[in-house]
């Protein structure tokens, strides 16, 4: 997030030809768009979806087979549904570029800390759901899938770190 001074360009140097005026559109236009869609092809962008995606899946695992521990699996299920809804939420944040409306907020902290707590959070959710799954098809595989959002979420939590932590830390003494 730059929020630095912009160097706008007319096109018009001092004995030099003028440029097309779609040259000058489509850099403004840039600006102007509603959606980033840089992002949905982005490792990070690929990585939060890859991310809903596993915390789906052990969701509905969970969810449609017996249960033998309810607390276990309750537990299990509102921290995955908490964790998907707050990916997706900054998911949504970066798709319409919302961090730089809202400036007031540090949007790399804020995920950084979400992954931290949300990552602890689904690694303890995912062992109590193994150790009580029984060998039971559905909740062994919820386990499963728990764990793979786990190592997703730390590979998130790492790349956030090196953006908000490590870039700034090298800025300044640069």
């Amino acid at each position: 997030m730059s929020h630095g001074a912009r160097v706008i360009r007319t096109g018009v140097s001092s004995g030099g030809p003028a440029a097309p005026p779609s040259a000058a559109a489509s850099s403004a236009g840039s600006d102007a768009e509603l959606m980033d869609g840089a992002y949905f092809r982005s490792c990070a962008g690929m990585l939060k979806v890859a991310q809903m995606i596993a915390l789906l899946v052990g969701f509905i695992s969970v969810n449609s087979s017996p249960w033998t521990d309810y607390s276990a699996y309750s537990y299990f299920q509102i921290v995955t549904m908490c964790d998907f809804v707050m990916i997706l939420f900054f998911y949504i944040i970066h798709i319409f570029r919302i961090y730089r409306k809202l400036t007031c907020v540090s949007w790399p902290l804020a995920e950084f800390l979400h992954y931290l707590i949300g990552t602890i959070l689904l690694l303890i959710a995912s062992i109590v759901a193994a150790s009580k799954s029984y060998n039971l098809t559905g909740l062994v595989t919820g386990a499963t899938f728990g764990f793979l959002a786990t190592i997703l979420c730390v590979l998130s939590m790492w790349s956030s770190y090196k953006v908000s932590c490590i870039t700034q830390s090298t800025s300044k003494y640069h």
